[in-house]
């Protein structure tokens, strides 16, 4: 991989990424993640009896809210104007594992993939904390992107 860190100067400074020359385009990205829990915790979130509330149904509210502010968290993010964020979560009763995949869509000139990572995050760490009274065990593993598309660079597709 020969390509420069963008984040920096000629002097080696750290710096936001001038994007005002770059045409806007439709670019998207898509993230995942997952948490692993324990079979009761799994049961009670299914069923809707962990105290806290709807676990999935805030965990989407998070992750929503956590793609439009990710600017305000990651110091070099631009704020961006999120056309849609997508967010759905698969349950998985055999392997103890819930996946959050997170799609952020923008017309602009920069990417959306630390949106769609943000989203994907916090939304495990929602479930986490509205049910580490029941497991504290739990582990956010696999945070990754998937793809994204638009901007100069085109679609990129994760290999496995």
């Amino acid at each position: 991989m020969n390509a420069s860190l963008t984040h920096f100067d000629s002097a080696g400074q750290a710096h936001m990424v001038d994007v005002g020359e770059k045409p806007e385009t439709r670019r998207i990205a898509r993230a995942s993640g997952s948490i692993k829990l324990q079979a009761a915790t799994l049961a009670l979130i299914q069923a809707g009896d962990v105290k806290k509330g709807d676990v999935l149904g805030i965990a989407r509210i998070a992750a929503i809210q956590a793609a439009k502010r990710t600017s305000e968290l990651i110091p070099l993010c631009h704020p961006l104007a999120l056309t849609r964020v997508g967010v759905e979560f698969t349950v998985d009763a055999a392997s103890l594992r819930i996946t959050c995949a997170v799609t952020a869509e923008t017309l602009g000139r920069t990417g959306v993939e630390m949106e769609a990572l943000t989203a994907v995050s916090v939304a495990l760490l929602t479930i986490y904390d509205m049910c580490k009274a029941a497991d504290r065990s739990m582990r956010i593993e696999d945070i990754r992107l998937l793809e994204k598309s638009g901007g100069k660079s085109g679609r990129w597709i994760a290999g496995d």
